[in-house]
């Protein structure tokens, strides 16, 4: 049987209880495999087998009294019209309610018949403005269930009955209506405040949806659309325009701004061979691309989706906050009960008991509870995302607060993972000369390394003849002159001072290529991958968050140790087989580490997945993407560093929501069924929880990561004097 996904957009949901309940009821459906129903985006997200189908689900959450609304491309303006809505009828509660509220205040307001006036202003406050609460409420009671919605109708109602009661019995007693006009504002207020920051959270990821161009151009010059692009196609991008696709670079040299995908402040420099992002920016340069990525599989469409999915996920602390929403509201109800027996069995005024129990009704509605979790998700990833941070999930959050070890992949991870000239030693006079015709010569082959030392000569002479001897090096004949690039033993002589200079090379742990003119070998040139710029910058930034830093690879001793000196690594693991690298992060964690591993290739999957939590560098495989729980666009080392301080920043403020959200009630309970509380300051206190909360999640987005001072240029390593000793 086939594992389907299917999303659905559902209305009515007021709180985290009408979430939780509409999950219990696609749980019990054969074939659901999984049901998560957010509550601050408003979706339902289902795995299923082909035993149920999409109708079957909406049936399902129709029957339990809610709605399934329009596709997710239309939520926004569904969504704009529940803010107006909000607006509409807080408005009313406002412009009525206020001369309710002034002469229930103020004595000297009031007349003769104040009563009747304020219960003719409170009536269309409490039935129309508050129609949201009681129909909410109606539809929950007939499936036997009860939500926040509930305790607010329960209130303003009893509120306005008793008071109804007052004045048709004409009993000498103090009328409430100003409690329910009150409460109802409040309420909305705090309504349209959360459906406004939900819109605002989800801003981020609608702005990556729509950052890609909806036509592309062959290199022939015709124009077509974006989703008739084929794998292999090129394509023509000039300055000022947006990249339509993944690719390669063809032909053509540019800087690519690609802040908008990867976070990173200053632009890229590509040429022929480099792989670009669609949705990027072409700055300066004109430039033919092949297209290696179409439609779902760009690096665009996986962030959007992985955003997507991390944004309906939910932290293990939200599990426990639900279990105890489920018994709040009629632990609530149980207790304004007990508070209305008491104060009338201890032979106190009805009124003075109708009000303590009107009172707890009220500030026990935890409403800020819903939006604890999922608005602080949908704003942490919302915000990663923009800053080419992917965190797939709410789990990934708590995991980064218990990780004290980080093991870091060497090549393409902490280096760049291409080779580069880092010193020559050229004992004779004629450096320029000889660098010049080795560059010539190895501009003709691709080799890794013949590429490093083609880049040191920035002129190309004419190279007559060239011959690659496997193993050894090259042969050619440039500009008249036979020169010799490779290994010593390509050479019939090997004078004591250039074989001084390759020993101190060797020693630095980096690669030995010698040049000559013929068979005797007159220069050293030392080759190594290169650190990236801030690599150095990240590890301090890990030590500072307090992880343990280690180095695993697979290369030598002598070069890992090299790496690790040059960017501040203590721990080096080297010469490790790629099927052991996951064996080696199950040792840490069998002598109690907490584990997050760092890696670009597919050999470093297992180790990702073994990992307690895994952190792919998005310019990687695809398959160490897929294995890892946090995904870094750029290439950039640095920008783990910003993952794991925004992961734990989101965890932080969940942590403060929802202890303000239980602390809020749990003291001020007692002190409504005491009668210290009244209702108009229970309602007040109880929108400003809600106000916190959605105004303390709102704060990732202001959320900065250690990448605002950007650093440009390779650091080589190691940094030796190359000249004989």
């Amino acid at each position: 049987m086939s594992d389907t996904r299917t999303d659905l957009a559902v209305e009515g949901m007021t709180c985290a209880a009408c979430a939780a309940r509409i999950e219990r009821g696609l749980g019990r459906l054969d074939g659901v495999e999984d049901a998560r129903v957010n509550f601050a985006n408003g979706r339902a997200t289902v795995r299923h087998s082909d035993l149920v189908d999409a109708d079957d689900l909406r049936e399902t959450v129709e029957a339990l009294g809610y709605g399934i609304g329009a596709p997710e491309s239309d939520r926004d303006a569904a969504d704009a019209r529940r803010q107006h809505d909000l607006g509409r009828r807080f408005v009313v509660a406002v412009v009525l309610g206020l001369p309710v509220v002034a002469v229930s205040m103020i004595p000297a307001l009031r007349f003769d018949g104040w009563e009747w006036f304020a219960g003719a202003l409170a009536t269309p406050v409490v039935f129309w403005s508050g129609w949201t609460f009681h129909r909410t409420a109606a539809r929950n009671l007939r499936h036997g269930a009860t939500t926040m919605d509930t305790l607010v109708s329960m209130g303003t109602l009893a509120a306005w009955t008793w008071s109804m009661v007052v004045l048709l019995g004409d009993l000498d007693s103090h009328v409430y209506f100003e409690t329910g006009v009150v409460v109802i504002a409040l309420i909305l207020l705090g309504k349209w405040f959360e459906i406004r920051a939900t819109r605002r959270s989800g801003d981020a990821l609608r702005a990556l949806a729509t950052l890609g161009t909806d036509h592309a151009r062959l290199a022939d010059g015709t124009e077509i659309a974006v989703e008739e692009i084929e794998v292999g196609a090129r394509l023509l991008v000039r300055p000022g325009e947006r990249i339509p696709t993944d690719g390669r670079v063809v032909d053509g040299r540019s800087a690519v701004d690609a802040s908008m995908v990867t976070g990173e402040p200053v632009p890229v420099e590509v040429g022929p061979g480099d792989e670009v992002i669609g949705a990027t920016i072409n700055a300066n340069g004109v430039l033919e691309i092949e297209a290696t990525r179409v439609g779902a599989d760009t690096m665009l469409a996986q962030i959007v989706r992985l955003v997507d999915e991390a944004q309906g996920s939910r932290a293990h602390v939200q599990r426990l906050a639900d279990r105890v929403a489920a018994v709040f509201v009629p632990l609530a109800i149980t207790i304004s009960l007990l508070t209305l027996v008491g104060w009338l069995v201890s032979g106190r005024p009805a009124e003075d008991a109708f009000t303590a129990a009107v009172a707890v009704l009220i500030i026990a509605c935890p409403c800020a509870l819903g939006l604890a979790t999922p608005l602080a998700i949908m704003v942490g990833t919302g915000r990663g995302a923009q800053l080419g941070v992917i965190i797939k999930g709410g789990e990934v959050l708590e995991d980064t607060r218990t990780v004290d070890t980080i093991v870091l992949d060497k090549t393409g991870t902490v280096t760049a993972g291409r080779m580069a000239v880092v010193d020559v030693a050229v004992p004779g006079d004629d450096r320029d000369r000889l660098l010049a015709l080795a560059a010539s010569a190895e501009a003709r082959s691709e080799h890794p390394v013949a590429a490093a030392v083609a880049a040191i000569g920035p002129t190309r002479l004419p190279v007559d003849d060239f011959t690659n001897r496997p193993g050894l090096g090259i042969v050619a004949t440039v500009d008249g002159e036979e020169v010799r690039v490779g290994r010593r033993s390509l050479f019939d002589d090997v004078p004591a001072v250039v074989e001084a200079a390759a020993i101190n090379a060797e020693a630095a742990g980096t690669t030995v290529v010698l040049i000559g003119r013929g068979p005797v070998a007159e220069a050293v040139v030392a080759v190594a991958d290169t650190v990236k710029p801030t690599s150095a910058e990240a590890v301090a930034a890990f030590h500072a968050q307090g992880l343990t830093v280690t180095l695993l690879t697979g290369d030598n001793e002598r070069t890992a140790r090299s790496v690790a000196d040059a960017v501040g690594i203590e721990r080096v693991v080297a010469e490790v087989l790629p099927a052991d690298k996951a064996g080696e992060i199950a040792r840490l964690q069998q002598d109690g580490s907490r584990v997050a591993m760092v890696g670009d290739g597919i050999n470093d999957a297992p180790a990702l997945a073994q990992a307690d939590l895994g952190v792919a560098i998005g310019t990687g495989a695809d398959v160490a993407i897929e294995a890892s729980d946090l995904t870094v666009v750029s290439g950039d080392l640095l920008a783990v560093a910003d993952a794991i301080a925004l992961s734990r920043r989101t965890l932080q403020t969940i942590k403060g929501n929802l202890f303000w959200a239980f602390a809020y009630n749990a003291a001020a309970i007692p002190l409504a069924a005491a009668g210290l509380l009244d209702p108009m300051i229970a309602s007040a206190a109880m929108g400003l929880s809600s106000v916190f909360v959605v105004s303390n999640s709102l704060r990732l987005r202001r959320f900065r990561g250690h990448r605002s001072t950007p650093v440009s240029g390779p650091i080589p390593v190691p940094e030796q004097e190359l000249q004989p000793s």
